[in-house]
């Protein structure tokens, strides 16, 4: 039976991918947290050295925000915690012993760019230490598509891009990607995730649309996303395929069929409630920035919704020999109630 330690298993994607290893069974689950242990999971002291370290705490979002504790529902009891903070990189000291495989779902986002790169940078590099030192046989990290930085993707392949952040989250999960990929790990990275227990992208969506009295240039543009529960398969397939079905280190993780903006925003207006008249002005995205910019809403959402982010994500789904969930508009129907009651308050 497999040793799987995920980190950051009370956040977002983190908790996503706990319940879909439960549900895979004959696997022995570590969930490594710094807060609050998730639910259902037994709680004990910090990491220790040794072949069974004791552990507690809780966990930070699976690339949505270290300490953010947005996993949704509770995995079933019985599965330890390790109590670990990756910015005290001591803390790590016998968290990875007798793991096989480590999914690190972990990450800061935003907050100050020296907290994003003690989380972030120094520690997935203190982790990577650790896991070498205990013999861990595969890591696999979930970075994001934003180390890219702006620019219009088109069926974009990973070997085809140059990384180049903007930001200082960005900035240190591509340094986190480095350290990784120097110990011999997996990269994932999604763009846009969506489902139960999202706090950024549908939200941040509503805003945009609440903010604006109209389209932005026909709102044409096509962008890559993907459920959390397909990304939680995905991570959890690289952690346990054999080596040799692995033909790349670094893969896009979405769904292989593009979605259009104005799709996408079509679905998020359904549950948020008054948004703009269709048949409204469509507006510059220059006018659309000066709208957002009068109400505090930073532009950077506007940018990835007027050019082309579609990342080609057929290699993740051919190697892991996985078929992808239902397409966008199927998804989003199931998670529609859900974020009807999530978006009350925004």
């Amino acid at each position: 039976m497999p040793t799987i330690m995920i980190t950051g298993a009370a956040g977002f994607i983190g908790g996503h991918v706990a319940r879909e290893a439960e549900r895979r069974g004959g696997l022995s689950l570590r969930l490594m947290s710094h807060r609050r242990p998730p639910a259902g999971a037994a709680a004990a002291g910090p990491a220790t050295a040794g072949p069974d370290p004791a552990t507690a705490g809780p966990g930070s979002g699976s690339g949505h925000g270290h300490g953010r504790d947005r996993g949704p529902g509770a995995v079933a009891p019985g599965h330890r915690t390790v109590r670990a903070d990756l910015s005290d990189p001591g803390s790590l000291r016998g968290a990875c012993e007798g793991v096989d495989v480590l999914l690190h779902c972990a990450s800061q986002i935003g907050g100050t760019p020296e907290a994003n790169e003690a989380v972030n940078a120094r520690g997935t590099a203190a982790l990577m230490a650790e896991a070498r030192r205990a013999g861990v046989s595969r890591v696999v990290y979930l970075s994001t598509a934003s180390v890219y930085g702006r620019g219009a993707f088109r069926a974009a392949r990973p070997e085809d891009l140059v990384r180049n952040p903007g930001s200082p989250t960005s900035g240190s999960r591509a340094h986190a990607e480095d350290a990784v990929l120097a110990a011999g790990g997996v990269v994932l990275r999604p763009h846009l995730v969506l489902g139960d227990g999202d706090r950024w992208v549908v939200p941040g969506l509503a805003r945009i649309l609440r903010a604006l009295p109209g389209t932005v240039e026909g709102w044409a543009a096509r962008t890559s996303v993907i459920t959390a529960q397909d990304l939680a398969r995905l991570l959890l397939g690289a952690g346990l395929a054999p080596a040799g079905d692995l033909t790349a280190s670094v893969y896009h993780a979405a769904h292989p069929v593009p979605v259009t903006v104005r799709t996408l925003l079509g679905a998020v207006a359904a549950v948020a409630g008054p948004a703009a008249d269709p048949a409204a002005e469509d507006l510059t995205a220059v006018r659309a920035r000066e709208l957002l910019a009068a109400r505090g809403i930073a532009a950077q959402g506007l940018d990835m919704l007027t050019s082309d982010h579609w990342f080609d994500s057929d290699p993740v789904w051919r190697d892991l020999r996985c078929t992808p969930g239902p397409d966008f508009e199927a998804a989003f129907k199931e998670l529609a109630e859900g974020y009807r009651h999530a978006l009350l308050d925004i």
